[in-house]
């Protein structure tokens, strides 16, 4: 067999075991309620992929993931971190007309229609809270969405959004001062959960770049952040500067620093985990998610139907100038969660994390 088809009918036999494996794995989810030493589960919740903490300290929103392939509806929620409530803000049909923000002609997710991923808000130049959320229901777009301060909890009035571009499977997304936004988009979006798993192994196993950022910019649309492109492009965050961005790859256990102005890459640590979302902490330093168990072991995770997804994770702080790292956290199977996907440390100095495959949100005393 000449060399220049080895690489691709191997590739073929690993991603045909691979989903066969996934196919028949069993997992054995973490049920339980009860609280671990310091890590105590919160629980009646959907699929809390990513959370972001508002202004007050007592409130978070959280975005209830339904799947990638929007097959699932979610919604956005709020956790009252005083009484540990949950409150449904949104999970479509308001009934809105065509917002301010955004695309002209982007029309508002139909009742039920709306399945959320990646979260993030800023505020916008003129004054407003916004947040932005990716979708995947009937469509890959940005949400965009004021945030409303009342007198009992926030509220959220939908006001736009922007459909991505076709063929892109993003992921999570930011806000950018001038009233854009940066989105990652992971792979291509093409036939279905098998050929996702494929892409995947490619770009982990052979390290093929399948991703990037996209920009979106007001009257100017989409363009590619050209030193985004990597392998599985995951969580991202941007710095109070509104210039530095810190991308997180899954396949390649990389966090990149990079000048969304010029383009060029900053600094980059690949010595970490498949890396999912970012937060910042009250002292400035990144925390990214990263899985430390087998992809298999996430994979089956994915048709989770009670509990929470056993597979293990760890919360890793990240300095912002160095991108040195330090393990703060560790879940999975003798911990009240697993499968974490963020970790958002709020102003008490607890620690929550979610996950893309549970009931619960796991809140960890400091």
């Amino acid at each position: 067999m000449k060399k220049k088809f080895i690489i691709p009918v191997l590739f073929i036999i690993f991603t045909a075991l691979g989903v066969g494996i996934w196919s028949t794995t069993s997992i054995e989810p973490i049920t339980s309620c009860d609280p671990i030493g310091d890590a105590r589960p919160l629980c009646d919740w959907q699929n809390p992929e990513d959370m972001v903490a508002l202004s007050d300290g007592r409130h978070v929103i959280v975005s209830e993931f339904g799947d990638q392939n929007g097959a699932r509806p979610g919604t956005l929620a709020l956790l009252d971190l005083e009484t540990e409530t949950r409150h449904l803000l949104y999970n479509g049909g308001s009934d809105a007309q065509s917002g301010p923000w955004g695309e002209d002609n982007c029309q508002e997710p139909a009742d039920g229609e709306f399945s959320p991923h990646g979260i993030h808000v800023s505020q916008r130049a003129e004054g407003q809270l916004q947040l932005l959320a990716v979708q995947h229901a009937g469509r890959e777009s940005v949400e965009m969405f004021e945030v409303i301060p009342s007198d009992d909890r926030w509220t959220l009035a939908w006001r736009g959004c922007v459909i991505a571009p076709q063929g892109s499977m993003i992921n999570d997304v930011v806000g950018t001062p001038d009233g854009g936004f940066l989105v990652t988009h992971m792979m291509p979006n093409e036939g279905g959960t098998a050929a996702m798993f494929a892409e995947y192994l490619k770009s982990s196993m052979l390290g093929v770049k399948s991703g990037y950022v996209l920009a979106w910019r007001p009257d100017e649309g989409f363009s590619q952040l050209v030193s985004s492109e990597g392998t599985v492009p995951n969580g991202i965050e941007i710095a109070a500067d509104g210039v530095t961005v810190f991308v997180n790859y899954s396949a390649g256990g990389e966090v990149r620093r990079i000048n969304r102005l010029t383009d060029e890459i900053e600094a980059s640590n690949s010595n970490l985990p498949p890396l999912d979302n970012a937060s910042w902490t009250p002292d400035g330093r990144l925390l990214v998610a990263g899985s430390t168990g087998s992809m298999l072991e996430g994979m089956a995770c994915t048709n989770l139907e009670v509990g929470s997804c056993p597979a293990p994770f760890a919360i890793i702080a990240v300095d912002p100038e160095t991108l040195e790292s330090d393990v703060i956290y560790e879940g999975g199977p003798g911990t009240p969660g697993g499968g974490g996907t963020v970790g958002l440390m709020v102003s008490d100095g607890s620690l929550l994390i979610g996950t893309f495959a549970g009931d619960r949100i796991v809140r960890v005393e400091p």
